[in-house]
């Protein structure tokens, strides 16, 4: 080959290696654009799906976007709305301190209490049933403990069990900064060491009014030991919560096959979303 033929194919080769470099980043920005666009894709899948699935909404707030929050923030969630509640509602005012917690819960961080939907079904039935002695398992940070207080007469009283120490201690700091503590005492421990304990040891005779809004795996064994323990009068009231998300199957299966209760479901939504949820009512016969 001759130098003159050796030169005049340096610019094609030149020429070919640009466009292959061209080429080259043309697919890299496409695949980076295809990467960008299927990641927004499953995105708004994923906020799609949250917003109408129950257990996907569950496994977003209560595990992904909390863990995140209380490693960023190094607190809890819980201390978080109490923090809240102390700077933004009126102390001594139980309405004041519900409708600061539900602002949180709505628009900040998205938390397990009843709620303002379902709080007013909680409302209707305790106002009907007007309780002298009342149950509650189940107090969380002290939202429905608060809810219910509010609403009873005067020389009732709440008893209301929560198994977490940490919750416990947020809850009797919102009980009290609501005025309500006169009227609750918060019993610290497992429902089914507790439950055996309220004749003797709490002085109750029988339960007018129990909300259930614990582990809903324990719904059903902590109803059958509440009457074991004959802690339930011909009238007394059942209420219990989630019985679609997280769901309480085995609870509705035992409570709407028994001929001791006469069983009320009313269809409501998930605390503070669009997701379908309800709450059963459960008369007790005698």
């Amino acid at each position: 080959m001759s130098v003159i033929q050796i030169h005049r194919q340096q610019p094609y080769n030149q020429l070919s290696h640009a466009s292959q470099v061209k080429t080259s980043q043309m697919l890299e920005s496409s695949s980076v654009l295809l990467f960008i666009v299927f990641g927004l894709f499953i995105f708004l899948l994923f906020v799609v799906l949250i917003r109408k699935n129950g257990s996907a909404a569950l496994i977003w707030n209560e595990i992904i976007r909390e863990k995140i929050t209380n490693f960023i923030m190094n607190q809890s969630k819980e201390q978080r709305i109490l923090n809240f509640v102390l700077q933004n509602a009126v102390r001594g005012d139980p309405c004041s301190v519900l409708d600061t917690i539900d602002k949180y819960c709505s628009q900040k961080e998205w938390a397990m209490n009843v709620g303002d939907e379902k709080g007013l079904i909680l409302d209707k039935t305790v106002e009907e049933v007007q309780p002298s002695v009342a149950l509650e398992l189940g107090t969380y940070c002290g939202y429905s403990a608060v809810r219910i207080a509010r609403l009873l007469k005067a020389g009732a009283r709440l008893l209301t069990v929560e198994f977490n120490p940490e919750f416990a201690a947020i809850a009797k700091q919102i009980i009290e900064f609501a005025g309500v503590q006169d009227k609750v005492k918060l019993l610290e421990g497992p429902s089914e060491e507790i439950i055996p304990q309220l004749k003797k040891k709490y002085e109750v005779d029988t339960l007018d009014f129990v909300f259930l809004d614990h582990w809903k795996d324990r719904y059903t064994p902590d109803t059958i030991l509440i009457q074991e323990c004959n802690l339930l009068r011909k009238g007394s009231v059942l209420l219990a919560d989630n019985i679609i998300v997280p769901g309480a199957p085995e609870f509705l299966n035992y409570i709407r096959k028994n001929p001791r209760f006469q069983c009320t479901n009313y269809p409501s939504h998930l605390e503070y979303m669009k997701v379908k949820d309800a709450m059963e009512k459960a008369v007790f016969l005698g």
